[in-house]
């Protein structure tokens, strides 16, 4: 997928992300340096963060939820190793960030997010990047997209008490998937691979992200589970 993005005066900022946040922390994969230097991730906040929209921390995106630092993002997506050709499930759509850098390093992205005004506002954003090969639906992310499955990789933005089931049955012979697991103030970035039926797990490193709400996540009240 290539994003349509006109010249805009945060060239200069994205290319510093990658000379300063990025390349110095072991990111070396050009396909996702190049779609973290293309996509403008300013307009994944809101105008008043447009300043602070390459800096090295999370921004909030409203309803308590967070866009990931650009770091992170780029660290989850060289994980998943894709090559174009990849079928991927994203869980916890958010601003819609992750969704565009993974738009131009797979063939298709399925997003789920629990909040429907967080998904509209994100499908409009990518929208107008004519990110055309993400689709997005309102749902518990929790359960994975079983109509869709199997997937070559699975990616969560939002921590979990453990792996939901799902995803590791959802997941592809030799697929992989990179989500936190944790606790609510402790958290590890785990990537599991498929290999004959079995997950096979290695940690990042330690990651801070928000709870991943759902039937195998964490519980809250139903009237609040799809806002």
């Amino acid at each position: 997928m290539s994003i349509k993005v006109k010249r805009d005066i945060y060239g200069r900022m994205r290319q510093l992300m990658l000379d300063t946040q990025l390349i110095p922390r072991g990111i070396s994969r050009n396909e996702v340096l190049h779609a973290m230097s293309t996509v403008p991730r300013h307009l994944f906040v809101e105008e008043g963060l447009y300043a602070q929209a390459y800096n090295d921390y999370p921004l909030p995106i409203g309803e308590k939820q967070t866009i990931s630092q650009p770091y992170m993002v780029a660290l989850m997506t060289e994980s998943l190793g894709l090559t174009g050709a990849e079928k991927v499930l994203e869980i916890g759509t958010g601003s819609g960030y992750q969704s565009a850098i993974l738009s131009m390093l797979s063939q298709k992205v399925y997003s789920i997010e629990r909040i429907s005004s967080i998904a509209a506002r994100a499908r409009r954003t990518l929208d107008s990047l004519h990110c055309s090969n993400v689709i997005i639906r309102v749902g518990d992310g929790t359960l994975g997209w079983l109509e869709e499955a199997p997937f070559d990789a699975i990616i969560a933005a939002a921590a979990s008490p453990q792996v939901p089931e799902a995803y590791i049955a959802q997941l592809k012979e030799g697929g992989r998937l990179v989500m936190p697991v944790g606790v609510e103030d402790s958290q590890k970035l785990l990537k599991i691979t498929k290999k004959h039926g079995k997950a096979m797990t290695e940690s990042l490193g330690e990651c801070r992200f928000v709870k991943l709400i759902g039937k195998y996540g964490w519980q809250m009240e139903k009237r609040e589970l799809f806002q």
